[in-house]
């Protein structure tokens, strides 16, 4: 049963052992000419006023010397959305339900911010090892605790992201194999369900999009 159930997460269509399922994840460069075109559409303008709504909110956090890198986590912001979207359609392969790809996109972040905090900032990491005010007795455990937490990041990161996406599909493909099981009034509250599911599943594909930039974007103004 587990292995039929979760079987819908794997990448199945494939020419010489290469799964053709992934490419769906960079199908979204296919939409990046409608960005020049002479007159934009009313949803590529609204998504231009999204994406602004969020520069601004990334610089803020930020600071001044954020020398444009929040235009980077907008662009995070709107790939994870992409293919969060992408995956509740029907048949369409979830890339973002996969430890692979979440944690491609977490690691590297967490290991550039890292990296550039103790090469330029080092006393100001090491200032954050220990919160102002801890006693002298308990900063061992506290630098073994903050170090231990910022080591998980990048794991919270990529599971927070996988797990709301495949709990929400487990979640719809349980309800929608029960079915052929159910009388006609059954199946019409069944078929109910499903829709206000894949409501919230659509809410969910905004939401963890928005969480994954912005806590990215809060660990890097941390190194600032």
């Amino acid at each position: 049963m587990m292995t039929s159930l979760f079987s819908i997460f794997e990448p199945s269509s494939s020419i010489f052992s290469f799964h053709l399922n992934w490419l769906s994840t960079f199908s979204g460069a296919l939409f990046m000419p409608f960005a020049f075109w002479a007159a934009p559409s009313r949803w590529l303008l609204l998504w231009a006023k999204i994406a602004h709504a969020l520069h601004l909110e990334f610089k803020t956090i930020l600071g001044p010397t954020n020398l444009g890198v929040s235009i980077s986590f907008v662009s995070l912001f709107s790939f994870i959305l992409y293919n969060n979207s992408l995956g509740l359609l029907p048949y369409i392969f979830t890339s973002s339900s996969h430890l692979v790809m979440t944690l491609a996109l977490a690691l590297p972040l967490w290991s550039a911010f890292i990296l550039f905090g103790w090469i330029n900032h080092s006393q100001h990491m090491l200032a954050h090892l220990v919160p102002q005010g801890t006693p002298g007795a308990l900063m061992p455990f506290m630098v073994l605790i903050e170090t231990i937490s910022n080591v998980i990041r990048p794991g919270t990161l990529a599971i927070r992201l996988a797990a709301n996406m495949i709990a929400g599909h487990l979640l719809l493909t349980l309800l929608g194999g029960m079915g052929p099981l159910l009388s006609t009034w059954l199946l019409s509250i069944l078929i109910f369900s499903q829709v206000l599911l894949l409501l919230l599943e659509s809410a969910v594909a905004i939401i963890q999009s928005y969480v994954f930039a912005i806590l990215s974007t809060l660990y890097a103004s941390e190194v600032n």
